[in-house]
């Protein structure tokens, strides 16, 4: 791989890490909720996700995904009704009460392995990555160079790329904690993320499959 390919990569990855998604909305809705220290959990699950995805595009699993109806099917189904799940919770959530009320919209706040959890769960249920994945991930890989190490440079560059911009929401949405203190505003946060995620999962619904 040359140089000049693998800037072309950092661009391309840079923009598909700064664009909207479930990625961004959850590292934001986090960012407030917890703060930025505990949302970094948040991002290490969306990280842990994106190297599963990585992995299913690069070895080709990505486009038997594509190719197959029903699996494809299937992970949309899961991904769309996930985010569904995530958005309806945090819509519900109530405020904390009293001098609590820095847990931004939360009664408790999840555990380490929770938030690593649903991080990781939102990126590998989301089929619109492995579409880009499958799509963009070839053109950056030479024919005549050892393939895994390719995917092994491809690879932790969108880690790295992805996990500053994911922290960048993260801190930008944990900057306005103290605004945010008061229980109408934190029910506010609550519905307005909720209703985000519920709207991206039920945008999934719509993503179409390639042709095989």
């Amino acid at each position: 791989m040359s140089f000049a390919t693998w800037i072309a990569f950092v661009i391309a990855g840079s923009l598909i890490a700064i664009s909207p998604g479930s990625g961004a909305v959850l590292s934001m809705s986090h960012g407030l909720a917890y703060g930025l220290k505990k949302a970094s959990a948040t991002v290490l699950g969306l990280q842990l996700g994106l190297v599963l995805v990585l992995v299913i595009a690069g070895a080709g699993v990505g486009s038997l995904l594509l190719a197959s109806s029903v699996a494809f099917t299937a992970v949309k189904v899961i991904g769309a009704l996930y985010l569904i799940y995530l958005g309806i919770s945090q819509w519900r959530a109530a405020p904390a009460p009293g001098p609590t009320a820095s847990t931004a919209g939360l009664e408790a706040h999840p555990s380490f392995g929770k938030r690593v959890l649903t991080g990781f769960l939102t990126n590998t249920t989301n089929p619109k990555g492995i579409i880009f994945m499958v799509a963009v991930l070839p053109q950056f890989i030479a024919k005549d160079a050892p393939l895994l190490t390719q995917l092994a440079i491809l690879g932790v560059t969108m880690v790295a790329i992805d996990s500053i911009v994911m922290h960048g929401y993260a801190a930008l949405a944990a900057s306005m904690q103290r605004f945010m203190r008061d229980p109408r505003h934190m029910r506010l946060q609550n519905r307005v993320f909720g209703a985000v995620l519920v709207l991206i999962g039920s945008m999934l619904f719509f993503v179409k499959r390639q042709p095989a």
